[in-house]
């Protein structure tokens, strides 16, 4: 009985026991691989065609085939397909159930091609979908925030680094900032699905087949603009699962940031921002909370974006040539980053949406700390002064106001003569932050100008498609 059982899997012939229970566990992959399912049959009923093209097998058999694949692919998009442990894996799944229904000619289906360079051709065929998938989220998000950046080209934030108030800035800038890093993760995605979109089949384990199969047809029919070069990298190769970890690790990396700001500009030591009652939530014992959860799960689903790539690294970097059996822990990983991005772009897009800015609050925090220091520097230049000497002339006019408990625009002309007297009248014009704002105007800069030709710039090469922000 048992021995019948073993030498009812497709690879059995040499085996004499039976594969252990635990073995069978163990091993299996259809738990998580089945999501697989349409890239394989799309596969295997190209590879059928080409088979028939080739002689290789019948026209009538390659139809068979071809009719019991969509069967069964209807059964599986339907929900009434059985799997079972036993199948290994989404592959062995549907040719057993093909051989069931279509006998010798579903049997003749895996000729010329290797479980390594199949499912080497489903995971290129999923995840050049679903990059697809995520270049519509960053797309979506990019709009948003585009739009957002158009409703406040006019208010003032005050700018940070070190986490110290720097200069005034505007909040359109900011969010611009933003769109630029969205900018980059979409190049990187468009370059990467390029290496994606290269054609492993026909590279069988790992030698190639003596069997006259065609590539190039098949290539044709699955829409991949090239072919493997080499059979043996091609079963195990999975450097393009790599890269789109990485680039899915940045884009966590850009969305953690985004979200980190509005977690502390959310809270009552900042209040710029109110995130919407909708994407909050309350806590169990203290009336008054209201945490912004959303925008933390997605600063702490970074961290496993980041795992999974470690996971990757790790398990190719010890693996000799060629395929090993380790590569079935690709696809969690894989499977999971997918799943997290685009939710996380999705939910990001949405509450962005329903931001409501306290524009008041950011200006009046803008004029404090001492944000117009520079530009006091920069007068100076215009001055004569050199910049190191007016740098020296600044910080010590700051201290001056630090203990007097004064601003610099509350300095009175003779305060300012003891320190420069190169210091006029006008230098209160330069003191104020929508004069600082406005006076940056070199290319790239924060001034209205600029910020208003990087938005046209933007919305001439028809990027701000799709997605219109909602009313809060």
């Amino acid at each position: 009985m048992k021995d019948k059982k073993e030498r009812s899997k497709p690879w059995g012939g040499r085996f004499q026991e039976p594969t252990h229970e635990l073995v069978e566990a163990f091993t299996a992959s259809i738990s998580y691989d089945r999501r697989l399912f349409r890239y394989d049959i799309e596969g295997s009923i190209a590879h059928a065609k080409m088979l028939a093209r080739q002689g290789i097998v019948s026209r009538g058999e390659a139809r068979s085939i071809e009719t019991g694949l969509k069967d069964i692919l209807r059964e599986i998009e339907g929900g009434v397909f059985e799997f079972s442990p036993e199948d290994e894996d989404i592959h062995m799944a549907i040719e057993k159930a093909l051989i069931g229904r279509t006998g010798e000619a579903g049997a003749k289906l895996h000729t010329g091609r290797s479980r390594n360079d199949q499912v080497a051709l489903d995971v290129r065929l999923y995840l050049r979908a679903e990059i697809m998938a995520i270049l519509d989220g960053v797309a979506s998000l990019k709009a948003v925030i585009l739009d957002l950046a158009g409703e406040e080209a006019e208010t003032i934030l005050p700018g940070y680094t070190h986490l110290q108030k720097a200069q005034p800035v505007l909040l359109s800038h900011y969010l611009l900032a933003y769109r630029e890093m969205l900018d980059r993760d979409e190049s990187r995605l468009r370059d990467c699905h390029r290496r994606v979109n290269v054609m492993p089949l026909g590279a069988a384990a790992l030698a190639g087949t003596s069997l006259p199969i065609d590539r190039a047809y098949v290539a044709r029919l699955l829409r991949f603009p090239e072919i493997a070069h080499n059979s043996m990298d091609a079963v195990s190769d999975r450097d393009f699962i790599a890269e789109f970890l990485f680039d899915a690790s940045l884009i966590m990396m850009h969305l953690s940031r985004f979200c980190e700001d509005l977690i502390l500009w959310s809270t009552g030591e900042f209040h710029f921002v109110e995130i919407s009652d909708a994407f909050t939530t309350g806590s169990s014992i203290m009336p008054q909370k209201k945490n912004p959860d959303v925008a933390e799960l997605i600063r702490g689903k970074t961290g496993r974006i980041y795992g999974n790539l470690v996971a990757l690294l790790t398990l190719l970097k010890g693996l000799p040539m060629t395929y090993n059996r380790d590569l079935q822990e690709d696809k969690e990983p894989l499977f999971d980053t997918v799943d997290t991005v685009k939710a996380c772009l999705n939910i990001l897009a949405e509450m962005v949406r329903h931001l409501n800015f306290n524009r008041e609050k950011m200006v009046q925090e803008a004029q404090g700390g001492f944000s117009t220091a520079t530009d006091l520097a920069e007068y100076l230049v215009m001055k004569g002064v050199p910049f190191r000497e007016a740098h020296g002339i600044v910080g010590r006019l700051v201290r001056f106001c630090v203990d007097s408990q004064k601003d610099l625009a509350s300095l009175s002309m003779e305060e300012f003569g003891r320190f420069c007297p190169l210091i006029g009248e006008d230098v209160y014009d330069r003191l104020s932050i929508r004069s600082s704002v406005q006076s940056r105007t070199s290319y790239g800069g924060t001034a209205g100008m600029q910020v208003r030709e990087q938005i046209r710039r933007i919305e001439a090469q028809g990027r701000s498609r799709p997605g219109r922000r909602k009313a809060p």
